[in-house]
């Protein structure tokens, strides 16, 4: 079954349009291209600025003039990861989508329905002329997942609405009025080649089909990091068995619980056998470890030929005491909230780069500014003492929930008289684009809601199709019930 024969039709269709354009995070052209195409051919006005993200105008319904602009805000990009087992081509193929027992999904890749569900949801009311509302902007920003460039750099003048309504929220139900605020931490080690010992045995170890997901939403759910599991087997092999390191790769984004990675090094012949009986009891101790959490989880060790070169011993210590001190998963949970995390850090990517560099990738989160600070640094303390080079992203802002908005409680009763129940009324640990939106347009009021979304920024991503009905039905009766 086609996404285009689903209910409701006008979104469906809009957002297997939408997969079929190609946009990765910095890599949003195409995408653009096709949102300018689509205003031109539906007569509606837009503005872009100089960063490219795009805004689309609708005007108001007749008699509904006096009313302030609605702003209907998603990004354009979304998340590139695969199976390794998968060809595939992010910056030239389409998505390949399938229904299956009630979600949409991808063949082996992200849907990208994160964020592409909410950019169908902002096309269709530009097209639906069914909907009594006042003037509507649609915003479509660009590189959410990757830097929240397109918020950072919205241009002036872009917006002229006085609610905004972000549509990148992954569980229907839920309305959300604040978000973590985050900041990225790059560590850098420097390396020499050195010859491979002889009279080594040499192994590839890999951990794959973990669960992955997202660095904010699912941090909270227990689920192993690839980069965590290596590091620690490392770690073991280099104190009790003289390990040597040659080579390290897992993870790929800063916003992504790493699902797979792998490391090649080598033993002396003589400790052999000693280290794989070792390897076998840990191997048996994390799954222990997870059994409830990884019901997939797979770790593989494989004898290999010699390798030409390994680390220098002082960087190699380095880089698997670091990567085994620093803190990752969830930090503190909230006190004022129940059940949000408040501050989190996740250890994404470990990449040996050209140049004999080693690249660490981390990103933290808090709801609170300081303790935002304070993981940061407790994050960059661990590397300096290592012996890396720190750097860190200029981070964004949280934002912070305002109870008393007249959005929300207009957004609440539509729930409320359109399902017959209570929605929940939360914050989310995720970043959202609204803190830096309040920046720039201090007046806003803003909700995010959405349908409900699992597996995302994992191959595993879907959507649930019953949800994108309910969540079609409360966007187009908040714009009724605004006007």
């Amino acid at each position: 079954m086609s996404v285009r024969n689903l209910a409701p039709a006008l979104v469906w269709e809009l957002f297997d349009d939408i997969t079929r354009v190609p946009r990765p995070s910095k890599k949003e052209g195409k995408i653009i291209a096709f949102l300018e195409e689509f205003a031109r051919k539906h007569n509606l006005a837009y503005r872009k600025d100089a960063i490219g993200n795009v805004v689309i105008c609708k005007p108001a319904t007749a008699g509904y003039e006096h009313l302030p602009a609605v702003v209907l805000q998603a990004h354009m990009d979304m998340v590139c990861e695969k199976n390794s087992d998968v060809d595939f081509d992010f910056d030239n193929d389409p998505i390949k989508t399938y229904v299956s027992d009630g979600w949409v999904k991808a063949e082996g890749t992200t849907l990208g329905a994160d964020c592409g569900i909410g950019m169908a949801a902002a096309l269709a009311v530009l097209l639906d002329e069914n909907i009594a509302h006042g003037a509507v902007e649609a915003l479509f920003t660009v590189d959410e997942e990757t830097g929240l460039t397109g918020a950072f750099e919205l241009g002036e003048g872009m917006l002229n609405g006085k609610y905004l309504i972000n549509l990148d929220s992954e569980d229907e139900g839920e309305i959300f009025i604040g978000c973590a605020g985050g900041v990225d931490t790059v560590a850098t080690f420097n390396y020499t080649d050195e010859e491979a010992p002889k009279n080594y045995a040499y192994f590839r170890v890999d951990v794959s089909d973990l669960l992955g997901g997202h660095s904010g939403d699912d941090i909270d759910k227990g689920r192993a990091n690839s980069n965590k599991i290596i590091g620690r087997l490392l770690w073991e092999a280099a104190h009790s068995y003289e390990m040597r390191l040659s080579y390290f790769c897992g993870g790929n984004l800063r916003n992504a619980i790493p699902r797979e990675a792998y490391a090649v090094f080598g033993v002396p012949m003589h400790l052999k056998s000693s280290f794989e009986k070792r390897y076998r009891l840990f191997a048996e101790d994390v799954k222990a470890e997870y059994r409830h959490t990884e019901p997939n989880f797979k770790i593989t060790l494989n004898e290999i030929a010699e390798v030409a070169t390994v680390i220098d011993e002082n960087t190699q210590k380095a880089l698997i005491d670091s990567l085994v001190g620093v803190p990752n998963g969830v930090i503190s949970m909230s006190a004022a909230v129940p059940g949000l995390v408040e501050t989190s850090t996740n250890l994404a990517s470990v990449k040996f780069e050209d140049g004999n560099r080693i690249v660490v990738t981390l990103s933290q989160r808090s709801s609170v500014e300081s303790a935002k600070t304070y993981i940061m640094q407790s994050v960059e303390s661990v590397f300096t003492l290592a012996g890396a080079e720190v750097v860190h992203s200029d981070g964004y802002p949280g934002w912070t929930p305002d109870p008393s908005s007249r959005l929300l409680q207009i957004t609440v009763d539509s729930y409320r008289r359109l399902f017959g129940t209570e929605p929940k009324v939360r914050a989310i640990h995720a970043g959202l684009e609204c803190g830096l939106f309040l920046e720039k347009y201090p007046d806003l009021e803003m909700v995010s809601f959405g349908p409900t979304l699992r597996g995302v920024h994992s191959p595993d991503e879907r959507i649930e199709i019953a949800t994108v009905g309910k969540f079609w039905s409360l966007l187009t009766d908040v714009l009724i019930h605004i006007s």
